[in-house]
């Protein structure tokens, strides 16, 4: 905890050098040792310890040192919800995680977006999740602007693996009937015109969410305008 503190001042104004922070990383790895484990990960939670890491989410420069040091955090964060608990995902809400998930998912790098992406989704596949994103517009529309932001993206740098988080994300969203409704004329365009045609064509499991997703928000109907997958990726 005190190689973690003792990095703070140099946050901002951004001066962390990469020695400060492979130093700190080394040590957020051991927390992610204590995160992971079924006995110490309650203990890890009730003791706060991932509002330590917060200020590190919290940075904005794109240098690498703050680049690793944003990525090896969200590992930790990462191996909180990877075990499907209500409890994690109670506490990551209360402590105000998606905004900061968000913040890295416009400006990280490609692995960093992909993390924080991942953890959203984790975060969605809960049923405490969802409500808590689909009770205001402003938090379902906070979520659904930077995941359209993040589309548009891949349509110029595609990545399929951050290109599936996106769309499982989408598909929870869809399974609550306020979000539905709102999806039908905020899903991005590039996600209903075969603009990823290719980056798919090896994921049938994507393929088929991307499929699902297009049926539940449009209809039947939309996945033919669609031109749907198999008719899509034949021509």
């Amino acid at each position: 905890m005190q190689e973690i503190v003792s990095i703070y001042p140099v946050l901002s104004p951004p001066n962390l050098t990469p020695a400060q922070s492979n130093r700190v990383c080394n040590a957020l790895a051991l927390l992610q040792c204590v995160a992971s484990h079924q006995e110490t990960r309650m203990l890890f939670l009730n003791a706060h310890i991932p509002l330590y890491l917060y200020p590190f989410l919290n940075t904005t420069s794109k240098s690498r040192p703050f680049e690793y040091l944003r990525l090896t955090s969200l590992g930790v964060i990462g191996a909180l919800v990877k075990v499907d608990d209500t409890d994690v995902i109670s506490f990551l809400l209360q402590t105000e995680i998606i905004p900061l998930c968000l913040r890295t998912m416009e400006l990280g790098s490609e692995l960093s977006k992909t993390v924080a992406t991942f953890i959203v989704q984790k975060i969605l596949l809960d049923d405490v999740g969802l409500d808590y994103i689909c009770t205001t517009a402003e938090r379902f529309y906070a979520v659904g602007h930077v995941l359209a932001s993040m589309v548009t993206a891949l349509t110029e740098q595609p990545s399929s693996r951050l290109l599936k988080h996106i769309i499982r994300c989408y598909m929870r969203l869809s399974e609550n009937p306020r979000a539905c409704d709102a999806l039908r004329s905020c899903l991005p365009e590039a996600l209903r015109d075969g603009s990823f045609n290719s980056v798919l064509h090896e994921d049938q499991t994507t393929r088929k969410w991307l499929q699902q997703l297009l049926h539940t928000v449009q209809g039947p109907r939309g996945v033919l305008q669609a031109g749907g997958f198999d008719h899509m990726l034949m021509n």
